[in-house]
């Protein structure tokens, strides 16, 4: 095999634009030859999705390539507000299962819903807003009995951990014994 060419001297007989430097058909035509000389060598042979369709083609959302660069990158803080918002909504329970004071809970759902409010009310296109605003007390109220769920199981194990501590304690004494 043949070192590959680094560059392209012009002969004089082709037309160049500049002194020196190739046209835009001689640089076409190079990476051409460049192709078709790692074709030869199997350079693109049993390459990954080789054969395969591509992905997310088939769907008729003209955003399609912005969303799938967001979700790929774990980008936050881009995108429509209407997507931002959906995004949002889907984590929040979390957000607030987070927070240790009802006044954080409820500052924290009065700015989600005044930003869904205001998202509806711009006129700048995009996706619609379709991301319903949080009933406060109902949150609240829903975050209190996750809080008392989480409290109540982080009880029982400890209660759990401490009794298979002392009955393996219990059994060691008894070999001990004798």
């Amino acid at each position: 095999m043949s070192p590959e060419p680094t560059g392209r001297e012009p002969t004089g007989r082709e037309p160049t634009g500049r002194a020196g430097e190739p046209t835009a058909a001689d640089r076409a035509s190079y990476v051409e030859i460049l192709v078709q000389q790692a074709i030869r060598r199997g350079d693109f042979d049993d390459l990954p999705g080789a054969g395969k369709p591509l992905e997310g083609l088939g769907g008729t959302d003209p955003d399609w390539w912005i969303r799938r660069k967001i979700e790929r990158e774990q980008l936050t803080g881009l995108g429509p507000p209407a997507l931002l918002l959906r995004v949002e909504a889907a984590g929040l329970d979390d957000r607030l299962d987070g927070m240790h004071r009802e006044q954080d809970v409820r500052d924290a759902l009065a700015d989600f819903n005044a930003r869904v409010v205001a998202a509806r009310r711009q006129l700048l296109g995009g996706p619609p807003v379709v991301t319903p605003t949080r009933d406060v007390d109902a949150e609240v109220a829903a975050w209190r009995d996750r809080r008392d769920a989480r409290t109540r199981a982080l009880a029982e194990e400890g209660a759990r951990r401490r009794a298979a501590e002392e009955a393996e304690r219990r059994r060691r004494r008894w070999w001990r014994r004798g």
